[in-house]
């Protein structure tokens, strides 16, 4: 019996191996294939090359990780405080620093209600980020002093989302900072040297 179990479990294993390991390749394209569309998504085009990339940490050691394009720079950052946990977004930015566009990466938030999150804050829409400089004045709910309307009843989400966004700007504008660029000219973007 014991042999029968250990032979069963060694086939098991080999198969689980042998899968984990055919898949693993398109599951690495279609991660990448995700963060280009997630890219040009966000910059609001349809042909950004990645040139550079830098990964930094935040005050709470979250990694912030910033893609320097031929067409602009979008930054991903973890806020890890939302309603249902973690969530994930990427922000692009023009070069004076206000937001392009952004999309929700990663969620664990209340379907129905704190998934809102990634349409409620664009263009058009009642949270309405678009446009706005996080450098001019942080982006914060209403109820908490500032200037964006909160998902209903999914405050916790809306903060989470917005505190996010002000990292990722945190991150952009220290790039910006360290590679002497203003950000005042359309035709300059951060050159970020590769760190990781």
């Amino acid at each position: 019996m014991l042999c029968v179990l250990t032979l069963i479990s060694v086939i098991a294993a080999g198969a689980l191996a042998y899968v984990n390991k055919i898949t693993a390749g398109p599951i690495e394209e279609n991660k990448a294939r995700t963060l280009a569309e997630g890219i040009n998504s966000v910059l609001g085009v349809s042909d950004a090359q990645v040139q550079d990339t830098k990964t930094v940490q935040d005050a709470n050691g979250n990694d912030v990780i910033i893609y320097a394009t031929d067409k602009g720079v979008a930054v991903q950052s973890i806020d890890p405080n939302g309603f249902g946990g973690k969530l994930k977004v990427l922000v692009g930015f023009a070069d004076e620093g206000s937001i392009k566009g952004y999309t929700v990466l990663e969620h664990a938030e209340t379907p129905g209600l704190g998934a809102k999150a990634g349409f409620w804050f664009q263009k058009g829409e009642k949270g309405d980020i678009i446009g706005k400089n996080p450098g001019e004045k942080a982006l914060t709910v209403s109820k908490d002093g500032g200037d964006v309307d909160a998902i209903t009843a999914s405050t916790i989400t809306s903060r989470a989302f917005l505190r996010a966004v002000n990292v990722a700007f945190q991150a952009y504008a220290g790039a910006s900072a360290t590679d002497g660029q203003t950000g005042a000219s359309q035709q300059q973007h951060p050159k970020i040297k590769n760190e990781k």
